[in-house]
């Protein structure tokens, strides 16, 4: 009979970070992870392409992670998201990255990513203790954000293009990012007024990816370097705090701010909180549980649930 192997490594390329981490699919354990701000997604609402020296940041993060974790022996589940599935230059950005680094990436759609964030924030709810019957789910990325629905072992989701690198690019200040995502709030609204209209407002919103966990975490105290997603899963972040970790990342310098949020992001963080708050208000929700499992979590569990 087929079997799973009982090592793996599983990496998320999104839009703005690269995410990698071993899972042992027999213990059913974590190992080693890796993660690196790349920009993916950088200058592509002006040209349409993954630029060569955001491939050049994949491949050398890429490199950096084979450093952290041991490749050996373990098999590579690689999935790429909003970036490449946009990216006029998608075939052959990855086959370079292929070539250099010897990692290749399958592009997954939208649907695919959702499930895959779905099934590691569910694994995480149910070790938390904190499994509910129904909750809504949002997964801010680079290019993308998804809105996931789950009520009693019914999954939906929708895909928008609201991303805090495609947005943070566009705009010079709180008052563009404000009105940007406003009116790229708008079909998100429509949307979600269906679900709750058909199935209820859902008793908890969760977030997951980069901007809630860093919010999160500086409010804690942590930098990036001391980032410790067990402090981060289960924590409870309030509207009201989205807004005290704004103007107090805000009055930072640029290099202070880096320290807490990861060079490369220093300028993307306003309008990474100003869409979290935003998402907040189109939800109807003043708080949110923060989960750090997501797309790369949700894949390692997936394939070691199956065989070859």
């Amino acid at each position: 009979m087929p079997s799973i192997s009982e090592n793996i490594i599983a990496i998320d390329l999104g839009s703005n970070t690269f995410r990698a981490i071993s899972y042992d699919c027999v213990g059913q354990k974590w190992g080693a992870d890796f993660e690196r701000i790349v920009k993916t997604a950088d200058g592509m609402h002006l040209t349409g392409q993954v630029s060569s020296a955001a491939i050049e940041r994949i491949i050398a993060a890429a490199e950096d992670a084979k450093k952290v974790i041991a490749f050996e022996h373990s098999e590579v589940v690689a999935v790429t998201t909003a970036a490449m599935r946009m990216a006029k230059n998608r075939d052959e950005a990855l086959e370079r990255i292929r070539v250099k680094s010897g990692i290749s990436f399958s592009v997954i759609d939208d649907a695919k990513e959702a499930f895959y964030t779905m099934l590691a924030v569910r694994n995480r709810l149910t070790l938390l203790e904190m499994a509910v019957g129904d909750f809504v789910l949002i997964d801010i990325g680079g290019a993308s954000t998804e809105v996931m629905f789950y009520r009693e072992g019914v999954f939906r989701s929708e895909s928008f293009h609201i991303g805090i690198v495609t947005i943070a690019q566009q705009c010079s200040s709180a008052e563009e990012v404000r009105a940007m995502i406003k009116e790229a709030l708008k079909p998100v609204g429509t949307y979600i007024e269906k679900e709750y209209a058909s199935f209820g407002r859902p008793g908890l919103l969760v977030a997951t990816a980069g901007t809630p966990t860093t919010i999160a975490a500086f409010l804690q105290g942590m930098t990036y370097a001391t980032y410790d997603p067990h402090k981060i899963n289960g924590q409870c972040l309030t509207l009201e705090q989205c807004e005290e970790a704004l103007l107090a990342l805000m009055a930072l310098d640029d290099e202070t701010r880096a320290e807490y949020v990861g060079v490369g992001k220093e300028t993307l963080i306003m309008a990474g909180v100003i869409i979290v708050e935003e998402f907040y208000k189109t939800l109807g929700f003043t708080e949110a549980i923060i989960i750090d499992d997501g797309l790369r979590e949700g894949v390692a569990i997936d394939h070691c649930s199956r065989v070859d």
